[in-house]
C-alpha cells in the first residue's frame, strides 16, 4: 500500500460520521474546476474496471468523472462479474474476504483495465504484488442505517422484530444494543442488492433491514432511511464509506494522476482500521467493527481516536475498546495504531469471539 501524504491544515468540522448529503454523493471527488494534469485526449480512454451492481456502477461513474477531469482523458466503464456477485452462498462460507475484488484485480494484472474502483471494506488487508492503492478519496458517511416499515427507528421496533442483514458484525452489535435496552430482535441473514434487501421490508417479510449509509447516498436514496445508527451504537466495518482506487504499480503516470484524488486523513483513518482487522487475523466477513475519527481543538485537528469491537452474533458478549493519539503522519504510524488496539482486544478475549480466524 502506498504511504499517505502528510495531513496538513484540515479543520475538524468534517466528521465522516456526521456527513449527511441529501442526494447522490460526490464526497472526495474533484469539482469541475480542478486543474487537469495535462494528459492529452489522443492517448485514448482510460478503462475503469467495476462490478456490475447499481451501487458499484454509481460510485464508479463518480470516480470516472473525477479522473477524467484530473487527466483530461475520457474514462470508460468496463463491467466485470465477480464471484461474490454470482454466488448466493453466505459470504462467510465462500471466503468473505476478496470475493468481490479478485476478478477486478485479475483484470488489472492482465492489462484488461487500467484501474479499478472497490468499496474499501471489501478489500483484503494484504496488498497484492504488482498493484497499488493509488487513491482513497474523502470518506462518505460511515454509519449504518435502518430502513424499517412504517418509518420506525431502531428503538421503536417491536420486541422480536425481524431485522435483515448479511453482516455478523451488525448482528452482534444490533443484538447487543437491543439486549442493553431490555428488548430482543431476530436478526435474519440476507444477501442481495439494495433493491432486494429493501424489498424484503416493503413485501412484509422483514420489519427492517440494515444497510450502509454511503451506499444509499451514492444511489440518491437516503430518503428511504428511517434511522441513522450512531457509531456510538454500531461501529461500521473497517473502511466502510470509503472507496479504493487501485491500479498497477508500474504505471507511474496513472498512479500520480489518481493520487490527486487521495485524501490523507481518510487514508490514515482506514489504514488504522484495516490494520486492526489484519492484526486480529480476521476477514471482512468477521464480526469486527472499527472506526477512526478525528478529534479537533477548535479548528485544528489534533488527535485521532480508533475504536474497535468484536462480538458474538447473538450480542451476548462484546469486546469493545478505543485508543486516542496524535493523527498518524505516515502509513507505518497508522498501522501501529491499529496493531496496538488489536493487541489490547486480543488480551481481553477477542479471539474467542470471532470463530475461525482468517490466515
Amino acid at each position: 500500500m502506498s504511504e499517505p501524504r502528510e495531513p496538513q491544515g484540515r479543520t475538524g468540522g468534517e466528521s465522516p460520521s456526521a456527513h449527511r448529503p441529501d442526494g447522490p454523493s460526490t464526497a472526495g471527488l474533484p469539482t469541475p474546476d480542478v486543474p487537469r494534469r495535462g494528459a492529452e485526449p489522443e492517448q485514448g480512454a482510460l478503462r475503469l474496471g467495476t462490478r456490475r451492481s447499481k451501487l458499484a456502477m454509481a460510485q464508479s461513474a463518480l470516480v470516472a468523472d473525477a479522473v477524467s477531469k484530473v487527466t483530461g482523458r475520457p474514462v470508460e466503464l468496463v463491467e466485470i462479474t465477480t464471484y461474490g456477485d454470482v454466488s448466493r452462498e453466505d459470504l462467510a462460507q465462500i471466503g468473505g474476504t476478496g470475493v468481490f475484488v479478485a476478478a477486478l484485480r485479475e483484470a488489472l494484472l492482465r492489462g484488461e483495465v487500467d484501474f479499478a474502483v472497490h468499496s474499501l471494506k471489501d478489500l483484503p488487508t494484504e496488498q497484492p504484488d504488482g498493484l497499488v492503492l493509488a487513491a482513497v478519496p474523502v470518506r462518505e458517511d460511515a454509519r449504518d442505517v435502518l430502513v424499517a416499515r412504517d418509518g420506525l427507528t431502531f428503538p421503536q421496533l417491536p420486541r422480536g422484530a425481524r431485522v435483515g442483514t448479511g453482516s455478523p458484525r451488525r448482528m452482534a452489535q444490533l443484538n447487543a444494543y437491543a439486549r442493553g435496552h431490555g428488548t430482543t430482535i431476530e436478526t435474519v441473514a440476507i444477501r442481495g442488492n439494495v433493491d432486494t434487501r429493501i424489498g424484503y421490508v416493503h413485501g412484509g417479510e422483514l420489519d427492517a433491514v440494515v444497510l450502509a449509509a454511503a451506499g444509499l447516498s451514492r444511489l440518491g436514496r437516503l430518503e428511504e432511511v428511517t434511522d441513522f445508527l450512531s457509531v456510538d451504537t454500531v461501529l461500521p466495518a473497517p473502511g466502510q464509506g470509503a472507496l479504493a482506487i487501485e491500479c498497477t504499480a508500474d504505471n507511474a503516470d496513472l498512479v500520480a494522476a489518481l493520487g490527486e484524488l487521495d485524501d490523507p486523513f481518510t487514508r490514515v483513518a482506514v489504514t488504522a482500521e484495516r490494520s486492526l482487522l489484519a492484526a486480529l487475523e480476521a476477514g471482512c466477513s468477521a464480526p469486527v467493527g472499527a472506526f477512526a475519527d478525528l478529534l479537533a481543538d477548535g479548528q485544528i485537528v489534533k488527535e485521532m481516536r480508533l475504536r474497535g469491537v468484536v462480538g458474538t452474533t447473538d450480542g451476548s458478549t462484546l469486546v469493545q475498546l478505543s485508543t486516542t493519539g496524535p493523527v498518524p503522519e505516515t502509513h507505518d504510524q497508522a498501522m501501529a495504531l491499529g496493531r496496538e488496539l488489536a493487541a489490547e482486544m486480543l488480551a481481553k478475549g477477542a479471539a474467542g469471539l470471532m470463530g475461525e480466524r482468517a490466515h
